[in-house]
C-alpha cells in the first residue's frame, strides 16, 4: 500500500491543488487510515516534487502559518496516466486470480 499512495496523491492533486493536511484527509477514500504517518505522506510529496510530477508554492495568505500548496505538472499528468494504465492492467489480473481462487477455495474446504 505504501507504493499505492503515490498514484493516489497524484490523482487527488490533479483533481484540485491541495495542502498536505487536506491530502492526508482525502487519502482515506483510498483506504489509508486516519492514523497514517504524516511523514510518509510528506516523503511521497517530496519524491513526486523531486521527480517533477508536482510542484508546490508557499501560501502565506490567511492568518495562520504558511502552508505548501501542491499542484500537478504536465509531467505529473503523464505519470498519472501511466499509473492508471498499470493499475487497470493489474486490476484485470487480480480479478482473474480472484475468480480462479474462489473456484479452488470451494475445493479446499
Amino acid at each position: 500500500m505504501d507504493r499505492f499512495m503515490e498514484p493516489c496523491l497524484l490523482l487527488l492533486i490533479a483533481e484540485k491543488p491541495a495542502y498536505g493536511y487536506e491530502l492526508m484527509s482525502r487519502l482515506q477514500d483510498f483506504g489509508f487510515g486516519d492514523d497514517q504517518d504524516p511523514g510518509m505522506v510528506y516523503r511521497n510529496l517530496r519524491r513526486l516534487e523531486n521527480q517533477g510530477a508536482i510542484e508546490s508554492q508557499w501560501d502565506t495568505s490567511g492568518s495562520g502559518p504558511a502552508r505548501r500548496l501542491y499542484e500537478i505538472t504536465p509531467d505529473g499528468s503523464g505519470y498519472l496516466r501511466t499509473w492508471g494504465q498499470i493499475l487497470t492492467r493489474n486490476s484485470e489480473r487480480i480479478h482473474i486470480f480472484l475468480q480462479r481462487f474462489k473456484t479452488l477455495k470451494e475445493e479446499l474446504v
